[in-house]
């Protein structure tokens, strides 16, 4: 074998291994990470509150609130998904059903909820893997939450 050709099986050799390497670094990031990080886990509760607060069907879950009891919801959200996703935030609300005790959250409601969660979804073009690792997230909340 030549020198020529043995420095070029080695330089490939190390190229795969920093091509696999940087693969792996990849896979490795959390699920908050491929999401885009905090600004855009709250854009995407910014758009899910204010389509859940104008939609016919869930909009009654929203009203007699004031603006600060709206703004700590809409935090708490953020902080949730924050935290559930792998990401720095601290979640200091109550338990799901505690929260939601008394609201009369029925599984249609549920089900509405997550039809429009997934279209906000794809509107910020969140990748179908990671919807569906919030969809897994998601899914056992359903006991805690639906009264009906």
């Amino acid at each position: 074998m030549t020198m020529i050709r043995i420095v070029r099986i080695r330089v490939f050799a190390m190229l795969a291994v920093v091509l696999f390497a940087v693969a792996a670094r990849a896979e490795d990031k959390s699920l908050y990470q491929r999401l885009g990080g905090y600004d855009a886990i709250t854009a995407v509760s910014d758009e899910f509150i204010a389509r859940l607060a104008t939609d016919d069907q869930e909009k009654r879950f929203f009203i007699g609130f004031s603006n600060d009891s709206k703004a700590r919801i809409r935090q708490h959200l953020v902080d949730l998904v924050c935290k559930s996703t792998g990401g720095p935030c601290v979640y200091t609300g109550r338990d799901m059903k505690t929260t939601h005790a008394g609201a009369g959250v029925t599984k249609a409601d549920w089900d509405h909820s997550l039809k429009i969660f997934g279209e906000v979804l794809n509107k910020f073009k969140v990748p179908e893997k990671e919807q569906q690792e919030l969809a897994a997230l998601l899914t056992p909340l359903e006991k805690d939450i639906v009264e009906k």
